[in-house]
């Protein structure tokens, strides 16, 4: 039997759940189907948010020739031999899914049919296709940002799940709780409809079929295995990841490494990763983090596997031993807040560039005091708008060299900031 997600798996738009902004009344999606004419697309969201499910919607409301690749599987053969395919039929629609996981070259292989129109392409990513498609590809192609899907949604889901399979159907089920399964499917719909299916499989015996917190716990520990081996668990296990690197373990966060690798992970996602926690997690505790984490992902970019393992390694340890500090991460959180409470606030007179005689006339750049003609390179002038003068937002953090720069600012600036 086909799993749960596949057999309810909507085929029209009024079946999807989420997305109102791509495929609601009078959105872009539901017209250019209605029109029978889609652009080539980028869908750019979550797992298990409903990317490979507008793909199947579209193939199945289209009456054109519809094909599909996984990155993971297909190479430049396999993108060639569909695009002669569509060269002979006159025209073609490809989704691809996990598109990010394709190379340059193999993006390359289809932007000259994309620009032809022999083919429309549909790609479907969880990475940011800034980063991870071909920027003429790219430019040829419409974005759409999926969301993340609500509780609502997600109960909207169960409950569709349980009217329209029959399986689920013949079973008296009872969702007495709920916070279980969103919390482990953490908003992944195939995630979700397959840990529920899983949950009643497991308690059919019971009559009724009740499902509370604790039992969808007790079942998902039980059989986690599952849901690694089919690769549900990525954002469980980067996570994992992460939080061992913050929390200074490198034996845990060297076992979560060795679990994507295992699992295929694409090497740059990891290694983006670990630039993020060597300036979120790290910072000004150890500012060498962030230059051992970009030459590891330019390392990685240029090797891959299997010795790209090697290098992530090096890397992962050294960050999850290092000092740690979150106060740059802190400190644009805090300064985003002000600007986000104070508008934009003036920028005082002396420190505004003057490129012209009637900006001088007016005071700008006036009493500006440059800061190399003064003893230690430094004026106690101004710099923040008058309204936050004296508001601190970088503080450092409680480590080694970071007590040392707090030392230097207290001798700069006395009692103004409080250092």
């Amino acid at each position: 039997m086909e799993p749960l997600a596949e057999r309810i798996r909507p085929e029209t738009l009024d079946e999807l759940v989420g997305q109102e902004h791509l495929t609601g009344k009078d959105s872009i999606l539901r017209t250019a189907l209605q029109q029978g004419r889609i652009p080539s697309m980028i869908l750019w969201g979550p797992p298990g948010v409903g990317k490979t499910t507008i793909a199947n919607i579209i193939a199945h409301t289209l009456d054109v020739p519809f094909y599909t690749l996984s990155a993971i599987a297909a190479g430049v053969k396999e993108v060639r031999e569909v695009i002669e395919i569509a060269r002979k039929q006159g025209y073609a629609v490809l989704f691809i899914d996990e598109i990010h996981r394709f190379n340059k070259s193999q993006q390359d292989a289809l932007l000259g049919a994309v620009e032809k129109g022999i083919i429309t392409l549909i790609g479907a990513t969880t990475e940011n296709p800034s980063f991870e498609v071909n920027s003429a590809l790219l430019s040829r192609s419409q974005v759409y940002v999926l969301k993340p899907l609500s509780e609502r949604e997600l109960l909207q889901l169960l409950q569709q799940a349980m009217q329209q399979d029959e399986w689920l159907g013949s079973k008296q089920i009872e969702l007495k709780e709920t916070t279980a399964l969103f919390n482990i499917s953490g908003g992944d719909a195939r995630k979700l409809l397959n840990l529920f299916e899983l949950v009643v499989s497991t308690l059919q015996n019971e009559r009724p079929i009740v499902v509370t917190d604790q039992k969808v716990m007790d079942i998902a520990q039980q059989r986690v295995a599952i849901y690694d081996k089919t690769g549900e668990q990525h954002y469980d296990i980067i996570s994992a990841f992460i939080k061992s690197i913050r929390g200074s373990d490198p034996n845990a966060a060297v076992y979560y490494l060795a679990r994507m690798i295992e699992g295929g992970e694409d090497v740059k996602f990891i290694a983006r990763r670990l630039l993020i926690s060597a300036s979120e997690d790290i910072g000004n505790a150890n500012p060498n983090a962030l230059l051992l984490a970009t030459s590891c992902f330019q390392a990685v970019t240029m090797i891959g596997y299997p010795e790209a393992r090697i290098i992530l390694s090096q890397c992962t340890t050294y960050l999850a031993s290092s000092a740690k500090s979150n106060a740059s991460y802190m400190a644009i959180n805090n300064a985003m807040s002000v600007v986000s409470q104070t508008g934009d606030l003036p920028v005082p007179m002396h420190i505004r560039n003057a490129p012209t005689k009637m900006m001088k006339d007016m005071g700008y750049h006036k009493g500006y005091e440059y800061s190399h003609d003064y003893e230690n390179n430094f004026s106690q002038q101004e710099y923040l708008p008058d309204r936050i003068k004296g508001m601190k937002l970088y503080d450092p953090g409680k480590n080694a060299r970071e007590d040392e720069m707090r030392k230097h600012l207290r001798n700069l600036w006395k009692e103004k900031y409080g250092y």
